[in-house]
């Protein structure tokens, strides 16, 4: 968290903190150099903080401008507030009429499908889960992660709709947007839209997050080797892309 801005009064970004949809908008944040607190929850308890300010889940961003209760209009509504040298989106219409759409190619099946593969892998291992659902949480959350779990799990599985099928399908859609991001990247460009970094970066890289593991990511999870094998082969397989190593190039750089 930076301690530049020139804001009256200082944001409040409410999250579940292993979310990638609110690394999107922690990384927003950061890169903006903008003054907030982020009050992380552990599912459900999460619900407490957001029906309060008409949101169902996170990321939830308040303001003295107003409640901002979805990852891309919170960028939006950064960008407006941000100075001319560090717009999240390009001036130039069809510059950004480009970031516009990757950015919603990637909240609308990138996003949805690394989290589905994700939690395939992970929902039955309760010690992992406990791990990264309680980082950066109230304590009386974390501890009542024992009484919690067992409850939500089937809750999880339901609304990400996680089975076996479309696990395998999360997975080829992963592999085909990663093969677009290939694409873009084959003419040796070092942001995906014109020149400078925009919200297509930070958007494929935070909703990536989970398929690369970057050692650099907020919220720590295990290291590959202490992954099941074909987990830990499947990240390593994406890292080896061009789109992975992006992915971890912009991680490296995240706060410079």
């Amino acid at each position: 968290m930076k301690n530049i801005s020139t804001q009256e009064k200082q944001l409040r970004l409410i999250t579940i903190p292993v979310s990638h949809y609110c690394e999107k908008a922690r990384w927003a944040l950061t890169k903006l150099k903008l003054t907030y607190v982020e009050e992380g929850h552990m599912p459900p308890f999460h619900r407490l903080a957001t029906n309060r300010l008409g949101g169902k889940s996170t990321p939830v961003l308040v303001t003295e401008d107003g409640v901002f209760t979805d990852s891309t209009d919170i960028l939006q509504y950064l960008d407006k507030i941000a100075p001319d040298n560090a717009k999240l989106y390009p001036s130039d219409p069809q510059l950004r009429q480009q970031v516009e759409e990757l950015e919603d190619l990637f909240d609308e099946q990138l996003g949805t499908a690394t989290r589905r593969w994700g939690y395939f892998s992970t929902i039955n291992d309760s010690k992992l889960i406990q791990k990264i659902w309680t980082q950066d949480v109230p304590s009386f959350e974390k501890a009542l992660f024992p009484v919690v779990y067992p409850f939500m799990r089937p809750l999880v599985r339901k609304a990400f709709n996680i089975t076996p099928e479309s696990a395998a399908q999360a997975y080829e859609q992963i592999k085909s947007i990663f093969e677009k991001v290939n694409e873009l990247l084959a003419d040796g460009r070092i942001y995906l839209v014109g020149d400078n970094f925009s919200a297509a970066d930070i958007t494929f890289a935070a909703l990536a997050a989970p398929v690369i593991s970057p050692p650099e990511h907020p919220i720590k999870r295990r290291p590959l080797q202490d992954l099941p094998a074909n987990l830990a082969s499947e990240i390593s397989a994406f890292r080896e892309t061009p789109a992975g190593a992006y992915v971890l190039r912009l991680y490296r750089d995240r706060n410079s």
